[in-house]
């Protein structure tokens, strides 16, 4: 592939792509070594913070490609301008399609809701924005050390899912007093009572109550553990609040992806049969490709036991649009997620055309479940469940610092993954500096408490 045959075709795919009705934010296309374009899709940005949690995920994904399960032809970064990067590897056709594919991103995320609120209160410069925390994280190395960064990091980092995305990112902390319960005046002393001066009304008042904390359950594990953890310092804080800064930006790319993925594969296969600039044997290398994209994970005999989102967010797109046009389709897109998306469209015939079911393994063996279509949806969703994390919440703080959690089992209709919480308690421990307890369920269904130290 030669670079400038990729990037002649660039100018006149986005004007296709616009006279087709696609709106999206400039994108910033490169091409880049196929080692680093693995490095950048484990991080999650170009540039980020550094830990060790990254260098594992790296091997796995290593592994993956050399057992010829994956391979990278793209990574997109939404935002005003996006990035993209594209694998030196890629054929021209490759890039051809790849280019299709990431304006059909790039329209997504600037239209779709969630997409629009998480970017607005993080930063439509996130790629940039993500280089300022590293470049934060490496000067508190310098200065209090690499154990220390690394202990506050692999805290927040394993709490890095438990957000609240319906809460602001720029967050206050709890009032400090408990508000006074508001009697109505219901007769003619207490309403002249009432319409006293406050320094009248209030005198002989009892004090004001403080505010318990938290004054309800808290699920944003990040922002609390931020602003309440008793002995914490400053920089350690900020590492905790860039945490949950990215963790916003994450939080729709993983509940969209479905859609998304969907949506940018549909949108690169129209452009391509439209796009008829574009070679007779490119185009064909082109489509070659594009089944492979949008095929089910298993290939030839075998049985696909997990679900390409590729595959049925272009199925379910495309049945979209033959059935309800595409302005309806721009409609879906920009309010639905995947929740939304796949119970309002995964229908009875389309999940049996697609060959969607349920299914139980068990010592080496596979059994179909009943077919039911609301049982398959919610099986498809469950992974996807507050950001694919059990539901944990914040249920008091005492007054000696201990920090008491609660699973939410009856929730999540899940149990947790015991040995990986006794670390993460372990983890969280170490920068609270009181004692941590989470209360859960054990295998039998009955009440179990952990604890660290």
């Amino acid at each position: 592939m030669s670079r400038e045959d990729w990037q002649s075709y660039l100018p006149r795919i986005e004007q296709l792509a616009r006279g087709l009705g696609l709106r999206f934010h400039p994108v910033e296309f490169e091409a880049v070594p196929d080692s680093l374009m693995m490095e950048i899709a484990v991080y999650g940005l170009p540039v980020r913070m550094p830990h060790w949690s990254f260098g594992v995920r790296y091997i796995y994904q290593l592994i993956q490609r050399h057992m010829g399960h994956s391979r990278l032809f793209e990574v997109v970064f939404p935002g005003n301008p996006g990035h993209a990067y594209l694998s030196a590897g890629n054929g021209l056709a490759e890039n051809v399609l790849v280019t299709a594919h990431v304006l059909g991103h790039a329209d997504f995320s600037r239209n779709n809701l969630l997409f629009q609120r998480c970017q607005t209160q993080v930063s439509e410069r996130i790629v940039e924005h993500a280089a300022q925390h590293a470049r934060q994280i490496q000067q508190a190395i310098e200065t209090h050390g690499i154990e220390r960064v690394e202990a506050v990091l692999d805290a927040a980092l394993a709490l890095e899912q438990h957000i609240d995305v319906d809460q602001p990112l720029r967050r206050a902390r709890y009032p400090e007093y408990a508000e006074p319960p508001k009697a109505l005046p219901d007769d003619a002393f207490r309403r002249r009572f009432a319409a006293l001066e406050p320094s009248a009304a209030g005198a002989g008042a009892a004090p004001r109550a403080r505010a318990p904390v938290p004054p309800h359950p808290e699920r944003d594990l990040l922002w609390f553990v931020a602003q309440y953890a008793p002995e914490m310092d400053s920089w350690e804080r900020d590492i905790f609040l860039a945490v949950r800064e990215e963790s916003f930006y994450f939080y729709p790319v993983f509940v969209t992806q479905i859609m998304n993925e969907g949506w940018a594969s549909y949108w690169h296969a129209r452009l391509l049969r439209e796009a008829d600039f574009i070679g007779q044997q490119a185009y064909v290398d082109a489509i070659k490709c594009h089944s492979d994209v949008v095929r089910p994970v298993a290939a030839d005999e075998q049985v696909a036991l997990s679900i390409n989102p590729y595959h049925l967010g272009f199925a379910l797109w495309e049945h979209i649009i033959a059935e309800q046009g595409l302005e309806a389709a721009f409609a879906i897109r920009a309010e639905d997620d995947d929740f939304a998306f796949v119970r309002n469209h995964l229908t009875r015939e389309l999940a049996g055309e697609l060959g969607l079911f349920r299914y139980r393994a068990r010592d080496g063996k596979i059994r179909v479940l009943e077919q039911d279509i609301d049982a398959l949806r919610e099986a498809i969703l469950a992974p996807k469940y507050n950001f694919g994390a059990p539901t944990v919440l914040v249920q008091h703080l005492h007054a000696d610092g201990t920090l008491e959690l609660a699973h939410d089992h009856v929730l999540d209709c899940r149990g947790l993954d015991l040995e990986r919480s006794r670390k993460v308690l372990g983890y969280l421990q170490r920068v609270w500096r009181r004692g941590v307890r989470l209360a859960t369920v054990g295998e039998d269904g009955m009440e179990l408490e952990l604890s660290a130290p």
